[in-house]
């Protein structure tokens, strides 16, 4: 089982902050993660309409959509983020 957790918008659009999932396993990196998550209903698809856009921190570490999701305990999604 793999621990997702969201923030901000991405949690308020998908409506929960967090679920436990088991994760298919073709389900390789980020990029496979959030295609697989955007086909999981109305509120994720919405949340993860420009995933390019989402960043995702995997075990509290900020990766490119790239990485292998592999062994991972948590995976984090966030809206852009905006300075002040």
């Amino acid at each position: 089982m793999t621990k997702l957790v969201y923030f901000a918008w991405v949690r308020e659009r998908i409506g929960k902050a967090e679920e436990e999932l088991e994760l298919p396993p073709d389900i390789a990196t980020v990029a496979h993660l959030l295609a697989w998550l955007k086909g999981r209903g109305e509120g994720y698809d919405h949340a993860l309409e420009r995933p390019d856009v989402i960043r995702v921190a995997i075990d509290q570490h900020h990766v490119a959509h790239e990485q292998s999701i592999a062994g991972a305990r948590e995976i984090a999604l966030f809206p852009p983020m905006t300075g002040g």
